[in-house]
């Protein structure tokens, strides 16, 4: 910037005394919701069929019945540009008696655009109330022409209106835009050089004619950027001007693929139900008029002149061949006239700065100008902030507005080129600016839960992001993940794993709520913070996040987390608690869930450092009876509804499983393993029996009528001692036997559950066991006080004594 740019007298930070707001300012309204996001909704219903559609030769002939705004106006009512409401609004004129005329209206020129909807205008009335411009629709297609063009296109000059004329676009492949520019040109749509003339205007936006296709008439956004080419250089050689284009964002975004070939055509753009015009399509960093409402205040749909009567006049007379100091000089003397709290000029006009721009220095600041911005005053801690960003050549640009007043706690700001600056007096002065300034306008800016900017945007972060400090929070940006908010308790359970340099890295979403139990969540690049109304927030990654996310998430069996990532257990593994269980993981293991019952049993026996170790998947059920097993290192664990739940482990493990599980002959566990018997054995119950284990005999089962008989020579501690096999079967008579340390137990349907021991045992033995002499034993050994032993079998009796020895009867 040349030296003479000095702009003294504006340094004092503290001179910040912005002037009160008007009364139509002193209550700002509710932001809105960006009608480019409402709008988009019509991508998910292009091509959908409408009610009463005219045929493709109607549309292109000039049916009429397209108006500037139509689009934003069915999306608001039935959510697709292409359905039109059931019942059609009556005409704003008759409403005009009730009250619409006092209703809210940015400051600013006011103007409005009509068509042969609105029949004819009351132009005396539209001029008491403040219109000073209008547009007037004169053609549609090429077909098409408004029957009641005359009354207002010459009722608005008769009322000293500057006016022109627009022409709704029907871009298809058979209607050139230069046929539909001559068209509109030879039926109302030129212009002169009278200064009452505005100039002609393309209105093209959303299909209101399902017969012709998507929003976009199914054209590519290739084709539909080189039809408004045509358009537009056709109407500039007709009339010497090019057209102002009329769209919305999300419009230009989806049918021209965010073209920014028109940047040097005025913009007219349509946003309905907020504050200021919102986010503007590619390539413009500014608008020239923006249509505001179609139901108020005004007849037809309201718009607002973005700069002052001079620059209107300006634009009218198309005095763009001036040079730049003659066409800023007055537009910077007025926008100073109206700004008078920045003093007097000091300086002369200087020209000739970034985007041809000039400014000229006041006692506590500046006006400066260009051509797409027009003229806008700089003053006080707003000034100062945005000359230590660089002035226009820093990272905002130019000034797009003034400074506006009556924010919350009395807040002010200032737009400019690429983003703002805001103001209040507790929070000083700071820049808001590109994604981060969009994810805070989406919040609500500063009636958000964030508040207003602490300090300016900071760089540097791990992989090239930024951050910057708001009064409830954070934003922070990365070139990966976005534009994202933290506040609160998130905010600081994020800010605990390390921002993001720790283990979630950016956030990639806003703090979402709804969930079950009132809960919350919020998206990081490495996973998600989840909270409810009885639980804090905590932290959710890796595998531990995954297997959370295949149970159900919140609404799953585990419910929400109660801990963080608990690591440093036993062989590298890691813990999370849920309100309903928890989640293990280890290297050799992987990672798995524990709940209920199993959770339970498995935590009384020392969790992972206990018998068992870790799980080594999820608990499966769908077995006999209703049961449910889960598998862990060392064992597993069972439940059914009628036998409870208990694990198993070890050769016990082992030779229930070789039986066939609880689909064998021993059903399912009814304990728990039991140690400490005679000779360092363990035994576990069963439903149908029971299996004993010793260091010398390995683990057998017993059940049935050889468990009884077992048990009534009292079990391992008795004669027989502890089982060596388990019970087989296919002897005579359809027998079965079972071996034992001491003996057997031998059965038949026949003669009962018998155990032979010691030498009646041997005896019976030698006589070719249940196939000898004497067959199965049908009774007990029984003994006597004087020591003989006797036991009864289906052929005779064994009989012993310390003297006699065997004796057979």
């Amino acid at each position: 910037m040349p030296p003479a740019e000095d702009r003294t007298g504006v340094d004092e930070e503290d001179r910040f005394d912005p002037a009160p707001p008007t009364e139509s300012a002193a209550t700002e309204p509710e932001p809105a919701p960006d009608p480019s996001t409402t709008a988009s909704a019509d991508r998910d219903n292009k091509g959908q069929a409408s009610i009463a559609s005219p045929s493709i030769a109607d549309a292109v002939s000039g049916l009429g019945n397209a108006h500037m705004g139509q689009g934003l106006d069915r999306i608001s009512a039935t959510g697709n540009a292409q359905v039109a409401p059931a019942t059609q609004p009556e005409p704003l004129q008759a409403a005009q008696s009730e009250g619409l005329a006092a209703t809210w209206r940015p400051a600013g020129i006011q103007g409005i655009d009509v068509s042969s909807h609105q029949g004819n205008v009351d132009w005396r009335g539209a001029r008491i109330q403040g219109v000073e411009f209008a547009y007037v629709k004169a053609t549609e297609g090429t077909g098409y022409i408004n029957p009641y063009y005359p009354q207002q296109y010459n009722g608005s000059a008769a009322e000293g209106m500057v006016r022109g004329a627009y022409h709704f676009a029907i871009p298809t492949p058979s209607s050139s835009g230069a046929a539909q520019a001559s068209y509109f040109v030879r039926n109302g749509g030129g212009w002169s050089a009278d200064g009452r003339t505005l100039p002609p205007l393309l209105d093209i936006e959303y299909n209101p004619y399902p017969s012709l296709g998507n929003s976009c008439y199914n054209m590519s956004a290739a084709q539909m950027v080189a039809w408004i080419r045509d358009f537009s250089s056709t109407v500039k050689s007709l009339t010497g001007r090019v057209p102002m284009i009329y769209t919305t964002t999300d419009w230009w975004a989806t049918c021209t693929g965010n073209s920014s070939a028109f940047a040097d055509h005025p913009l007219h753009i349509a946003a309905y139900g907020q504050t200021t015009a919102g986010r503007l399509p590619n390539g413009w960093s500014s608008y020239t008029v923006w249509q505001y409402s179609s139901t108020g205040p005004f007849v037809g749909d309201s718009n607002v002149w973005r700069g002052t009567a001079a620059e209107l006049s300006a634009f009218v007379a198309n005095s763009q061949g001036q040079s730049s100091a003659s066409v800023a000089k007055p537009l910077v003397d007025a926008s100073a006239a109206s700004t008078p709290a920045i003093g007097g000029a000091v300086s002369a006009l200087v020209c000739g700065i970034s985007g041809g721009g000039c400014y000229q220095n006041y006692q506590y600041g500046q006006v400066h100008w260009t051509k797409a911005t027009g003229a806008h005053a700089t003053q006080g801690a707003v000034n100062t902030a945005w000359g230590r960003s660089g002035w226009e050549a820093g990272v905002l640009g130019y000034p797009v507005t003034d400074l506006a007043c009556g924010l919350k706690d009395s807040g002010c700001v200032q737009s400019f080129q690429g983003g703002n600056i805001y103001w209040t007096p507790a929070t000083g002065a700071a820049l808001t600016l590109g994604a981060i300034d969009g994810t805070w306008s989406a919040l609500g800016r500063e009636r958000s839960t964030l508040g207003y900017p602490l300090g300016n945007e900071i760089c540097g972060l791990t992989g090239g992001g930024c951050y910057q400090n708001f009064q409830g929070g954070q934003i922070h940006w990365s070139a990966s993940s976005g534009a994202f908010a933290t506040w609160g308790s998130f905010s600081r359970a994020w800010g605990q794993t390390g921002w993001e340099k720790g283990s979630l890295g950016y956030p990639t979403s806003n703090e979402a709520c709804g969930l079950t139990g009132g809960g919350c969540y919020q998206n990081f690049q490495n996973g998600q913070i989840h909270r409810s109304s009885t639980t804090d927030p905590y932290v959710t990654t890796g595998n531990l996040a995954r297997a959370w996310a295949g149970s159900g998430w919140e609404q799953g069996r585990l419910g929400y987390p109660t801990s963080n990532t608990i690591c440093g257990l036993i062989g590298g593994g890691c813990l999370q608690t849920f309100q309903k269980g928890n989640i293990y993981t280890s290297p050799s293991t992987g990672t798995a869930i524990t709940t209920g019952s199993i959770d339970a049993t498995w935590s009384a026996l020392g969790r992972e450092r206990g018998k068992l170790g870790y799980p080594t998947g999820n608990e499966v059920c769908g077995l006999t009876g209703g049961g449910c097993y889960q598998n862990f290192q060392n064992g597993q664990i069972h439940k059914s509804p009628t036998t409870g739940t208990y694990p198993t482990y070890g050769t016990i493990a082992s030779a229930w499983g070789n039986s066939g599980w609880e689909n064998g002959v021993l059903g399912y566990p009814t304990s728990g393993e039991i140690c400490g018997l005679t000779g360092g054995g363990c035994y576990q119950n069963f439903q149908n029996g029971q299996i004993h284990w010793s260091p010398t005999t390995g683990a057998s089962a017993t059940r049935g009528v050889f468990n009884t008989a077992w048990g009534q020579t009292r079990w391992e501690a008795g004669s027989l001692g502890y089982p060596t096999g388990n019970q087989a079967c296919g002897l005579t008579g359809g027998g079965c036997y079972q071996d034992f340390q001491g003996g057997q137990i031998h059965w038949s349907p026949t003669t009962g559950a018998h155990p032979t021991t010691g030498a009646i045992g041997a005896a019976w033995r030698a006589t070719g066991w249940e196939k000898g002499s004497l067959g199965y034993p049908t009774t007990n050994e029984t003994c006597t006080t004087t020591q003989t032993c006797t036991q009864t079998f289906q052929k005779g009796r064994l009989s012993w004594s310390p003297t006699r020895g065997i004796t057979r009867s």
